[in-house]
């Protein structure tokens, strides 16, 4: 119901390698939840299990009525709100002890107001852990992503508006490393017919749709061709790293 290429699943064997990688990062994330939590971009909810039992009161902001509702009636104790972000609708200033937004940021046509809704809803002195993919690992355009950050942008940008800022990276080990460079090779196969870089070149709401297929066509290929490698990777082939320029993913935790 709420599966795409954007949106994995447990169900899908070929999702495994980008499952325990974006889980790996809740379990970092966990480490800074406490008191009042907002997690911004709650998704299908893989964090509230994770975050609930840490926090005094969980609430989520995220913009899928379906998913929202189905997450409302499977979990009536939390708050769950149903809104375009940012503003964060509905959160009083200085309300929240915590705030995790993993994989959220790149998705924000105004990134600026969004760090500034985090500002806002946090209380002084208290962190935000916010995560988001590392262009320089990106092995082509996401249409799904309004714009992706390097390491440097990423630190420069939160630089802006918290006192504290500590860039890691979310690393993969070499077997991680190993699936990543097979699907580098596999991408490059589909881009190459891309002979006028329409991927950069067209809106991206265009390319959504065929990235999804394609996307899912080339986890089901890489999974068929070396299935040993694809189930065999699990949380234990990620670590965080403080060469974030280096890692998959950035991992931010920012102070007010």
């Amino acid at each position: 119901m709420f599966k795409t290429s954007e949106i994995t699943s447990y169900e899908i064997p070929s999702d495994n390698v980008l499952n325990h990688r974006l889980f790996f990062a809740y379990l970092e994330a966990a480490k800074y939840v406490k008191g009042n939590l907002l997690e911004v971009g709650c998704g299908t909810g893989k964090g509230i299990e994770v975050f609930s039992p840490l926090c005094k009161h969980y609430t989520a902001i995220d913009k899928n009525t379906a998913l929202l509702n189905h997450l409302t009636t499977k979990y009536p104790q939390y708050k769950f709100i149903d809104a375009f972000i940012p503003p964060f609708k509905d959160i009083n200033d200085e309300s929240m002890d915590s705030l995790i937004t993993l994989q959220v940021i790149e998705h924000i046509e105004d990134d600026h107001f969004f760090l500034k809704e985090i500002i806002r809803t946090l209380k002084e002195g208290e962190k935000a852990v916010i995560a988001t993919p590392n262009k320089k690992m990106s092995l082509t355009r996401n249409p799904w992503h309004v714009r992706e950050y390097t390491a440097d942008e990423m630190y420069n940008l939160l630089k802006k508006y918290f006192s504290k800022v500590e860039l890691m990276g979310v690393k993969g080990s070499d077997r991680v490393m190993q699936y990543h460079e097979q699907n580098r090779r596999s991408v490059q196969k589909i881009t190459r017919f891309d002979i006028f870089n329409l991927q950069y070149r067209l809106p991206r709401q265009l390319l959504q749709i065929p990235y999804d297929i394609l996307n899912r066509l080339n986890r089901n290929k890489l999974m068929k061709e070396d299935n040993t490698l694809v189930s065999s990777i699990g949380l234990e082939d990620f670590s965080l790293s403080s060469q974030a320029e280096l890692c998959l993913d950035l991992f931010a935790i920012v102070e007010k």
